[in-house]
């Protein structure tokens, strides 16, 4: 079975490739420190430095291990050939909720890159679905939990 390409922009790549290489680097090198010192102190059955060493050191092999599959599947968008024509992962897009009366602004990127909080939503979304090959002046509906939701496509720009 093909394992499902993440898709990912530029952005997203480098911050990925950052945050495994400082895992790899720096944190392994600081917990294998740490079990050292835990293990110096004698008697592991009942050493909570060394259990919540242990847990740490199991976090970032797993950590580490989610990140190469990432980015062994990884699809990179480049966000400077994106066509602006229509809406697609790499854009930066300005809506108007119809419903709020209130302009948004979304980077649309690859769903392993998703973070509402920063705007950033995933074309698997629903209103990443919804917006997906939209032009400017398009209004699309977004169906969330039987609630239905209008956003007028207000501007579609590069995200960089």
């Amino acid at each position: 079975m093909e394992e499902k390409k993440n898709i990912l922009t530029y952005e997203g790549l480098k911050q990925y490739e950052e945050e495994l290489e400082n895992l790899k680097v720096n944190r392994r090198q600081e917990v294998a420190q740490k079990i050292k010192e835990a293990r110096a102190q004698g008697d592991l059955s009942e050493n909570a430095e060394y259990d919540a060493a242990k847990d740490e050191q199991r976090d970032i092999e797993a950590r580490i291990e989610q990140l190469e599959k990432i980015l062994k599947n990884a699809e990179v968008v480049d966000e400077d050939e994106v066509d602006l024509e229509r809406i697609n992962v790499g854009c930066k897009v300005k809506v108007k909720d119809m419903t709020e009366k209130e302009e948004c602004e979304y980077k649309i990127v690859g769903s392993t890159e998703a973070n509402s909080l920063k705007g950033k939503i995933s074309n698997e979304s629903p209103v990443g679905k919804a917006l997906i090959g939209a032009k400017v002046g398009d209004t699309v509906k977004v169906d969330v939990g039987g609630n239905i939701f209008k956003y007028k496509v207000l501007e579609i720009q590069r995200s960089n």
